[in-house]
């Protein structure tokens, strides 16, 4: 029956919930004293996580995610305390322990993976010790402690174990690391697991790898996991039941099928409509935005805490606060702190406005002119590792036409970075290298520029935290590079600069403020308007909205596509993630190695034929429930690709993909390098979809067409490359 409960939604029986739940939380309110005053960060939060399940907990940056989990453990800052409520883990009330008892429940009953691995090991100590110490912290004594170790390794399939152990933290991949951490953090055999964003910053495969990880550790092992974080996508596939937070509170909560193919709150839907599909493009659709930003803590008295960004709210919203309303959902109970939960789902989208005009000139080029506006001729860069040479970029060509995107992707290490620095300037390329802007010579080094050519060529970074300084204020950061790439002075500047703000949607009121006081997505949009300061015709744009909340991410998404219809600029996007990827890019192009594999619209690419590599990457990205159209990588069966990246100055010979190749023929692949060959259409260089493979593109169409199970083949034993040399023969 639909309407409120008669107390809080955790009306469950908390005395039996202690005893079968791993976590149980029941009426939490946290403050932090912040400025002489206790501000709530979280107001009555309640759920409870089953031992053997897996919940996730979502919501933008600041809503209280990762302070549910530091209440958990008790791990809150000095300004931070537990105003009400209560948790209770594995039938003990984590609040009412003394300091040996915490300590021994930290110890053996729950463990924490944190975002960064980096900045969870110690970097001074091997993997060895840091791991046994987790062992010996259960009572282990020494030599059992490493013999553990070196098993606990193998089984987080890390390869190498033995030489691993001897390692630091700083010789290992993110995805390395990573495993390691959840190697310490298993190694009590808890009865629960937190893992916060756990996969932020890793590449598609890397994340594919660690969230199998986590399923069948947590399938072995029987382990409850609490998994926090803001990729909606990976909490689809990774649990049974979500939470979703807004401002501190729980505002829906449910069965994750459910939650995901109806939710009842405005603020899930919304969060649902930012994300990039496979059936939307830059092109034919813009994204949903949330408008405004999350309030102050402690600042909402009365109403709903998320009526001001509401589009459905009404005077009964400001008037009054929602309670829990329990509904009933085809895979469990459904809750909602929403008044009209029953028309959540109708929302009406965003008003959609164009950005206010940056022309100063004639209008924009048309898009896909007929001469490339930056072209690179077998671009190189050979770098040396502990005296072993490394080849970064190898013998890469492309073209970028006017007002086009070509997304850049592959696994970290791939070489994408230093592709987009040798445009830059930023690096030399090899000798036998070249590059032209507008069919004109480029200058490899930026020093040996002219201005022109500075200004033409602009990056937004991934952190924009490193690349804004915290000591300026936003006005004279966008000021210097109007001064420097503009022949405007005086008022002049001053009117340019408020048109830049207001097309990157930018309120007036922050012109005056530091760097630092900004959120994440107001420092990119500060970034963005400085790279526009002067009219590129090309902006790389490398990882921009990779650490950003989704409905930021969509905001930045949308106005870079805005700003690309008007000015007709064009981008080189690098990213790991390949949703965004396809919803950005015209064209795609993929590098392993340094060494680019396919390239072709972005269309083809996704839908097929692919590379082996190609079919991998799509392969490993998780998608929502329901999102399934032609081509989206949802629908694929894992591939999951044996073994490592080679190391420096142990480049495979032949294809550089044979070593981990899933559909690898024999021989040829392992001794000649394969050409690029046409993978249909009619479409002329540049826009023609080209491939790097020994096998037929009739065969790899037909291969990939075939139906495959995600667990059915382990891809180091050959049956995929048996099946390859049959049909190709």
């Amino acid at each position: 029956m639909n309407g409120p409960p008669s107390s809080s939604f955790a009306a469950f029986d908390v005395s039996k919930s202690d005893r079968t739940d791993a976590l149980t939380v029941v009426g939490l309110t946290v403050t932090y004293r912040i400025r002489g005053r206790d501000r709530e960060v979280l107001q009555d939060v309640s759920f409870r996580v089953r031992r053997g399940e897996a919940y996730g907990l979502v919501g933008e940056s600041g809503c209280g995610k990762s302070t549910v989990a530091m209440a958990t453990l008790r791990y809150l800052p000095r300004n931070g305390k537990v105003k009400a409520g209560k948790i209770v883990i594995a039938g003990e009330e984590v609040h009412k322990l003394g300091a040996d008892a915490l300590r021994s429940m930290r110890a053996t009953t729950v463990s924490m993976v944190y975002q960064d691995p980096g900045r969870a090991l110690n970097p001074s100590l091997t993997i060895a010790r840091q791991v046994s110490e987790a062992f010996e912290a259960t009572g282990l004594a020494r030599d059992e402690a490493l013999h553990r170790t070196l098993e606990m390794l193998k089984r987080v399939r890390i390869a190498a174990p033995e030489r691993v152990m001897d390692s630091y933290p700083h010789q290992l991949s993110g995805g390395m690391q990573q495993r390691v951490v959840i190697a310490m953090a298993l190694a009590s055999n808890p009865a629960l697991l937190i893992l916060d964003e756990p996969t932020t910053g890793l590449d598609a495969t890397v994340e594919a790898e660690v969230l199998d990880l986590v399923a069948q550790l947590r399938a072995e092992l029987g382990t409850a996991v609490l998994f926090i974080s803001h990729n909606l996508a990976v909490i689809g596939r990774m649990c049974e039941r979500v939470g979703v937070l807004y401002a501190g509170k729980l505002v829906e909560e449910g069965a994750t099928q459910d939650v995901f193919a109806r939710p009842r709150h405005p603020y899930t839907v919304g969060l649902l409509r930012c994300l990039p599909t496979a059936a939307r493009n830059k092109d034919s659709e813009r994204l949903d935005t949330i408008a405004g930003a999350l309030p102050l803590p402690g600042s909402i008295t009365q109403g709903c805490v998320y009526a001001e960004r509401c589009r459905l709210a009404d005077e009964r919203c400001r008037r009054e606060a929602p309670p829990p309303y329990r509904l009933g959902a085809p895979h469990g109970d459904q809750m909602a702190r929403c008044h009209y939960h029953e028309r959540a789902i109708e929302l009406p989208h965003a008003a959609t406005s164009p950005a206010p005009s940056l022309a100063t000139s004639a209008g924009a080029p048309s898009r896909g002119s007929s001469s490339p506006v930056l072209r690179a001729r077998n671009l190189a860069k050979t770098f040396h590792v502990s005296g072993a040479p490394l080849r970064a970029v190898d013998d890469v060509s492309l073209e970028l036409a006017s007002g086009e995107t070509l997304g850049l992707v592959g696994e970290s290490g791939s070489g994408k970075t230093t592709l987009a620095r040798l445009m830059l300037g930023l690096l030399s390329p090899d000798a036998g290298g070249a590059l032209e802007l507008d069919g004109a010579p480029l200058a490899a080094r930026v020093t040996r520029r002219s201005d022109e050519q500075l200004k033409s060529l602009q990056i937004v970074f991934q952190n924009p935290d490193s690349a804004l300084n915290r000591a300026h204020s936003v006005k004279r950061l966008i000021g210097r590079a109007l001064a420097r790439f503009t022949a405007l002075r005086g008022p002049a500047i001053d009117e340019r600069l408020v048109t830049l703000t207001d097309a990157v949607r930018l309120p007036e009121r922050y012109l005056d403020a530091r760097s630092r006081q900004l959120s994440g997505g107001l420092k990119q949009r500060v970034a963005i308007a400085r790279a526009f300061a002067g009219e590129p015709r090309v902006v790389v744009c490398d990882e921009p909205t990779s650490s950003l909340d989704v409905s930021v991410q969509a905001a930045i998404l949308n106005l870079l596509a805005d700003l690309q219809r008007e000015r007709g600029v064009s981008y080189v996007f690098i990213s790991h993630d390949l949703h965004v990827v396809r919803y950005v890019s015209d064209r795609i192009a993929v590098l392993y190695l340094g060494r680019l594999l396919e390239i072709g619209p972005a269309a083809a690419v996704f839908d097929g034929p692919q590379h082996p590599y190609t079919e991998a990457l799509l392969s490993a990205v998780p998608t929502l429930p329901g999102d399934g159209a032609s081509g989206e990588p949802g629908r694929r069966a894992r591939i999951r690709l044996a073994g490592e990246l080679p190391e420096p100055g142990a480049m495979p010979s032949g294809c550089v993909f044979h070593t981990r190749c899933p559909r690898k023929l024999g021989a040829i692949c392992e001794q000649q390098d394969p050409p690029f060959v046409e993978a249909g259409g009619d479409a002329d260089p540049p826009a023609a979809h080209r491939i790097r493979c020994h096998i037929p593109v009739a065969t790899l169409r037909a291969l990939q067409r075939e139906p495959r199970h995600d667990d059915a083949r382990d891809p180091t034993n050959g049956s995929d490359s048996d099946d390859a040399s049959r049909n190709a023969s």
